[in-house]
């Protein structure tokens, strides 16, 4: 009887996988130190009682074919090597690519339990402290992103996201300024259109994570290798195309029209292709002549690609890019009645746009079975442009409630450019099964031309115009690292670096910035860890090249300007449990020194610059200022490995500066604490598709600010704040709702995907800034005569904003 209720069951299984979509698993095995491939390491599936199994070949590459479409779990170990099990989930619309990096055990006797990496942790084998994985497949799933990288790691704890127009990310209290983005070793101008200079954020970015693979996010204390940051790195993997088959993904959203294609360049080799572009959706209804309610439409388009090369040496050569393009037109002449969009800027016409390109050639090549070379060459542009047209008396008549002014004429422009070509090399070696050594160089090359001009006086044109900005110069940074890690035990790493940096235009530099990590892992899942390290990072570079008009040789005044320093430190624990679920919490503090202020007393400093749209007017600035950053972080996470998810991420921190008058005051990102709490789960409905449900919960700090100073505001016609007081207001707390709904189903060689994402569902008005008012209506120009007139407004943050999207991913014939 029981034989034959197994073969019962057998058939039933049988029967049910027969009616399902299939899918091939692919990838590759790999030492996680060395990249050198572990030939014969072994794959298994497991779809409920039934095993899938593939060996890899002599380049640790396998293949298994026809797995059910689902999450499964997926284990892979090889002989000396710690296992590894990781949740995937197969789709039919495209093969499922998998890169999997084993670690080497220390100890081969029986009796020492060894456990695998755990899901989740950091690829840089360096990394012991102040990291999270960005998983793309997990970070998907979060409500509210709008599949942003930035926005999707705004949900870590100790960072800060708070700002609906922006995805600035505000690092344990830092300034957004002090994060950068790294591609195959080089760092990237910022990813994000409608980029100002100087900052690392933008409203809508340009990465798409459809091309990246998972990736490494670091806040503070991070290894040798990365410089030139005193907050974050965004260390970006770009993944290759599908070598084996032709895949295709179109979407169309509120953010964008978008498709991608990939497979193989020919049907004899491993290479491969990946190319997409994105264009915005808003410009195509604008076009079709869809009202929109305005005419005030960001255009932007953007793209990447990745072509791959396997070499007959057995190295690997891709050319990467990335780039794209965006403007805007904020016509304040073309209105006619009046709103509160006239508020902030409201007397002017606005006309600004940016871009941005990287593209580069990288090549990895396993030199042995313990050393490995990965070296990039890249060139890249970013470019701002705007023009300013003032609208002299600009009013609201009583009689027709329309919106009139006198004339229009010129009043601001400039012209910012940044070229650089980048290098990067570096050599990863293994001594033995303890010790690790990697060293390299980076470099770049920068070419400057910065341009700007304003009236002197708005009221009339007659007396001509300034120049802030005018110069063309050349430049460039230079960073050597080395590190290295020694895996005490099983239970013990140390990690321990040096890093250096060079800038040519200032002549500064820092020749000795160490960096130690040390971690231990005890039983039942728990570890402790501690690190510290020093860092540098120069300033923006147009911030050098202001061009002071009543300076006495007429030369930029800021070429005296120094690095920034900070001296970082941090200890944690974490436990990790069955199915995903983990517990982490760190205390950190930084020191921070070196900070450019000015020579005057005052309340300025450039730890308080990098994000919103403004860029910095300051002559002069001396490198006294100090500052600190201290907190407590608290993660508990339940990863996506079956059927739901959540995370809960708190921060409560403290971030503190002195300008030269020696004043201790609120930094601009002060908030005090931000916590998230996100979470999904998802139903299967048949055996084909998939509906998904999430909502997100934020609450952070409000934002900052002063007294304004009415007498200055109204004459530079911006928000000017008194140093007295500066930052010692703050506003309401930040608090946003997010919901997420999806369904998804798997047909024969396609799968469709239909998402909503309602971005603050409860409507919240969040405040966001002060900003200047002129004034328009006749009580406005009366209280003006009076003095009572205030020229500012407060503006609040996005409101209730949906956010749909259709995508299909469908395949060709394999080759």
């Amino acid at each position: 009887m029981k034989l034959q209720l197994l073969l019962l069951f057998s058939f039933v299984n049988l029967f049910i996988f027969a009616q399902l979509p299939t899918q091939t698993v692919r990838g590759k095995v790999f030492d996680s130190e060395s990249n050198y491939p572990l030939t014969g390491a072994k794959i298994v599936i497991e779809v409920g009682t039934q095993k899938f199994m593939g060996a890899a070949d002599a380049d640790g590459a396998f293949a298994i074919q026809k797995v059910p479409v689902g999450k499964h779990q997926l284990a892979a170990s090889a002989p000396f090597y710690d296992a590894r099990t990781l949740t995937v989930e197969v789709t039919s619309g495209r093969e499922l690519i998998v890169q999997i990096p084993l670690q080497e055990k220390i100890s081969e006797q029986q009796a020492v339990r060894v456990v695998g990496r755990k899901q989740g942790e950091v690829l840089n084998e360096m990394a012991v402290l102040s990291a999270q994985q960005f998983s793309v497949e997990e970070t998907n799933r979060y409500p509210g992103s709008r599949m942003d990288p930035a926005r999707m790691a705004s949900n870590f704890a100790g960072v800060n996201g708070a700002d609906d127009s922006r995805n600035d990310i505000v690092v344990r209290g830092n300034s957004p300024l002090g994060v950068i983005y790294r591609v195959e070793g080089i760092d990237i101008p910022n990813p994000n259109h409608f980029a100002i200079s100087g900052t690392s954020g933008g409203p809508v970015s340009l990465l798409n994570n459809k091309i990246l693979g998972n990736s490494d996010f670091f806040m503070s204390a991070f290894p040798a290798e990365y410089g030139n940051s005193l907050s974050g790195v965004f260390d970006l993997k770009l993944r290759s195309g599908n070598n084996n088959q032709h895949e295709f993904t179109g979407q169309f959203g509120l953010l964008g029209t978008e498709f991608l294609a990939e497979g193989p360049l020919s049907k004899n080799s491993k290479s491969s292709y990946l190319v997409m572009g994105r264009y915005s959706t808003l410009t195509i209804f604008q076009k079709l002549n869809i009202n929109l309610g305005t005419d005030a439409i960001p255009k932007y388009y953007d793209g990447a690609f990745k072509f791959n090369w396997i070499l007959k040496n057995g190295g690997q050569l891709a050319l990467f890019g990335m780039g794209g393009n965006s403007d805007i037109a904020i016509e304040i002449s073309g209105f006619k009645q009046y709103t509160e969009d006239l508020y902030g800027e409201g007397d002017r016409d606005q006309y600004f746009g940016t871009s941005m390109i990287t593209s580069g050639l990288n090549y990895k090549k396993s030199l042995s079975e313990k050393t490995f070379i990965s070296s990039t060459l890249a060139y890249s542009q970013e470019n701002q442009r705007t023009r300013h047209e003032y609208l002299k008396n600009r009013r609201l008549d009583p009689t027709d409630s329309l919106i009139k002014y006198d004339e229009k004429y010129y009043m601001m422009g400039y012209g910012f450019q940044v070229q650089k070509v980048s290098g990067y090399t570096a050599i990863n070696h293994k001594l033995n099964k303890q010790h690790l050594i990697k060293a390299g160089l980076s470099f770049d090359l920068i070419s400057m031309d910065f341009r700007d001009s304003c009236l002197y006086n708005l009221d009339s044109a007659a007396l001509g115009f300034e120049t802030r900005w005018n110069y063309r110069g050349m430049a460039a940074i230079i960073q050597p690292f080395v590190q290295w890690k020694w895996r005490v035990s099983d239970h013990m790493d140390v990690t321990a670096g040096i890093h250096a940096q060079y800038f040519t235009l200032t002549n500064s530099i820092s020749p000795f910035e160490p960096r130690l990590g040390w971690k231990y892992r005890m039983d039942k899942g728990q570890a402790i860890f501690a690190g510290g390290g020093l860092h540098s990072m120069i300033q923006p570079y147009y911030t050098y090249a202001y061009y002071y008009q009543d300076s006495i040789d007429g030369k930029p005044g800021n070429m005296n300007m120094d690095f920034s320093r900070s001296a970082h430190s941090g200890i944690g624990y974490e436990k990790s449990f069955n199915k995903g679920f983990n517990i982490k919490t760190e205390a950190y503090y930084q020191y921070i020194y070196n900070i450019p202020v000015t020579v005057a007393p005052s309340s300025f400093s450039m730890i308080n610059v990098g994000s919103g749209f403004s860029r910095l007017f300051m002559d002069s600035l001396v490198n006294n200022g100090t500052g600190y950053n201290y907190g407590l972080e608290l993660t508990i996470q339940k990863y996506f490995d079956k059927s739901f998810f959540f995370l809960f991420s708190g921060t409560i921190y403290d971030s503190k500066y002195r300008g030269s008058d020696s004043i201790l005051r609120n930094t601009s990102y002060n908030g005090s604490y931000v916590v998230n709490f996100l979470g999904g789960k998802e139903f299967k409905v048949g055996e084909r598709s998939i509906i998904g449900i999430g909502g997100k919960v934020t609450a952070a700090g409000g934002k900052r600010y002063g007294i304004v100073d009415i007498e200055a505001t109204n004459a530079s016609k911006e928000i000017i704040f008194q140093d007295e007081g500066f930052n010692d207001s703050i506003f309401n707390d930040y608090f946003r709702v997010d919901f997420k709904i999806s369904w998804r189903k798997n047909a024969d060689r396609v799968t469709h995907e239909i998402g909503l994402d309602l971005v603050n569902i409860l409507g919240t008005k969040n405040l966001l800034t002060l900003a200047y008012r002129p004034p328009l209506s006749d009580q406005d120009f009366i209280d003006q005569q009076n003095g009572t007139f205030l020229p500012y407004s407060q503006k609040t943050q996005l409101g209730f904003f949906p956010i749909f999207y259709y995508k299909i991913d469908f395949r060709a014939n394999s080759k």
